[in-house]
């Protein structure tokens, strides 16, 4: 074949077929990729520009971060007074330093410190044994309902206390339970004798885990009904299928869901082990007496408000902020190889 013949077949062969609109042909990258290769090494914007570009936002948690920056971190510088001999009048500045001084009942064995550490320690147990798996257990046992209504009823009975102060709450109970209130007068009108509660020193750690229950535990409970509500129903279907019976799926299905956040809670729990409620105790601390009402919150208040003892009281302010922060940071350490995530991660 000559070279004229090859040429006019080639030109008698089809042309190319259109391109469609997006089409790109194999040396070509997709419009589209490029587009994401762009986007992909977009570089971030610095954090000014962030600020600016969510300034409303920022404007709208301002007020927020000034109490917490002001009542919260600028008054940790507050603790120098644990080192003075502080006396309000002359200030930070002009107090004496003492050192190590006020920490002295710390060592000494002050009889009073020490009553009031060994009952910050057993409201302390009672507390984390009673009071903290009540929540979990009222949990279970609201998720557990079929009607939705019934549910949401009983949550919003359960809701109403936490919003009462502890100002009404010991008036409800001293209404209720006390040498005049309505349990005596019932069983004083029934020939019985009255019994003696609010005032017993030696009932007043059940008295005060009653209160903490009765008034905390329905809104403590929001945070398990909602980890309740995000566990796949397809878990709970398989162990069906399985066998499984409520209580094992509860066992297998439930609470492996609800770990991570009940590790979570109890961590935070163990920083705030040591303040175990100072309007609580403080507003019943005349019925029953300094003996079993006194702990380091209201030890604090009695020294250091009220008896001018200022350094005393930072003192032990300071050291049970030291122990709730190693409490908390060997809590996590543990969770951590326990496989747990814990309150952040390591």
């Amino acid at each position: 074949m000559t070279l004229d013949q090859t040429s006019s077949t080639q030109n008698l062969s089809p042309p190319p077929a259109n391109r469609t609109a997006g089409s790109t042909g194999p040396d070509e990258a997709p419009a589209a990729s490029r587009g994401s290769g762009r986007r992909l090494r977009r570089r971030r914007l610095p954090w000014y520009k962030r600020m600016w570009r969510d300034r409303t936002v920022l404007l709208l948690a301002l007020p927020g971060i000034a109490v917490i920056v002001t009542f919260h971190y600028l008054a940790l510088g507050g603790n120098v007074i644990a080192f003075q001999d502080y006396q309000p009048y002359l200030g930070i500045g002009k107090s004496l330093w003492v050192g190590f001084e006020n920490f002295s009942i710390l060592f000494n064995g002050d009889p009073e410190f020490l009553n009031a550490l060994k009952n910050t320690l057993i409201i302390t147990l009672l507390q984390t044994v009673f009071v903290f798996p009540a929540p979990i257990l009222l949990a279970l046992t609201l998720h557990s309902l079929v009607s939705n209504k019934i549910r949401q009823a009983v949550q919003s009975v359960l809701y109403l206390p936490h919003f009462l102060s502890w100002v009404i709450v010991v008036a409800l109970f001293q209404q209720m339970l006390g040498g005049a209130g309505l349990l005596n007068n019932f069983l004083q009108d029934h020939g019985w004798k009255a019994l003696d509660i609010v005032g017993n020193a030696d009932v007043f750690y059940a008295l005060l885990t009653s209160q903490v229950i009765w008034k905390d535990t329905g809104w403590a409970t929001i945070l398990f009904l909602a980890v309740l509500a995000g566990i796949d129903k397809s878990l709970y279907e398989a162990a069906s299928v399985d066998g499984a019976s409520r209580w094992r799926q509860t066992w297998h299905v439930t609470l492996p869901g609800m770990r991570p956040i009940i590790i979570m809670l109890f961590i935070l729990k163990l920083g705030d082990s040591l303040s175990v409620g100072f309007e609580q105790l403080i507003l019943q601390q005349d019925a029953v007496g300094t003996g079993v009402a006194q702990v380091l919150d209201t030890y604090v208040y009695n020294n250091g408000v009220v008896g001018g003892y200022w350094g005393v009281a930072a003192a032990v302010g300071l050291v049970k902020g030291i122990v709730g922060l190693i409490l908390v940071l060997g809590a996590n350490k543990i969770a951590h190889m326990f496989g747990e995530e814990g309150v952040y991660k390591a």
